[in-house]
Parts: structure tokens; sequence; C-alpha cells
């Protein structure tokens, strides 16, 4: 039996809860993301993987991206995300990180940076 790693139903709440209170940076992403907006591919926000629940997730490409704030600028939260992104990788994922002010600052490159992890179809 294959054991279920794609939003487990005790990790339901928190997603929800994340959801409704989307950072700046995640709401201004997920406005260019959602609705197939980038290349026709559909992303889910707030995705749980294993424990870890991801801020933007595509299933078609296998790729994850997440959003860094302050809270993720100390080096422990640094190596915390190093060992998530670790794992995640060695599920056959792709993880791309982006500070927030790149979101805001640099959007094209960000939105190019993603589509540059598509598969060619």
């Amino acid at each position: 039996m294959k054991r279920k790693i794609h939003n487990k139903p005790e990790l339901k709440a928190n997603r929800k809860n994340l959801r409704k209170n989307l950072t700046s940076a995640e709401a201004f992403l997920w406005s260019h993301l959602q609705q197939k907006k980038l290349e026709g591919r559909k992303f889910r926000r707030q995705h749980s993987i294993e424990n870890y629940i991801v801020d933007f997730y595509c299933a078609k490409e296998k790729l994850i991206i997440e959003l860094d704030g302050e809270v993720h600028m100390s080096l422990n939260a640094q190596e915390n995300d190093q060992i998530r992104s670790k794992k995640l990788e060695s599920l056959g994922f792709t993880v791309l990180r982006f500070e927030n002010y790149m979101v805001f600052d640099h959007l094209p490159s960000v939105l190019k940076e993603i589509k540059d992890h598509f598969k060619q179809e």
C-alpha cells in the first residue's frame, strides 16, 4: 500500500489557516500563479507534503515554491529550511526559494525562474 504524503488530514486545519492568512508576498505571488495564469500550470497554495506545508506546489511539475521573509533569516531557520528542502528533494520534488522582497522588486525574474523549471511539452 502506498502511503499518503500529500495533504494529510491532520494538517488540514493548519493549511486552511495559512491560506486564510497569506503573507503579503504570498498573496502577491499567488495573484500571478492562481487560475493557471503561469503558462497554464495549476498551482496550489499551502499544500502539505509529508509533514511540511509548502507555500506553493505545482503537481504537474513536481515543483515547490517557498517564500522566505524575516522569520527565515536566522541561522537556525536557514538550517531548518535546508533540511526541509533536502527532504523534499529526496522525494523527487524541485524546491525554489525566493526572499519576499524578490517577489515585489523582481517579479519578472522570479516568474521566469519558475518557468525555467517547467518541463517542455
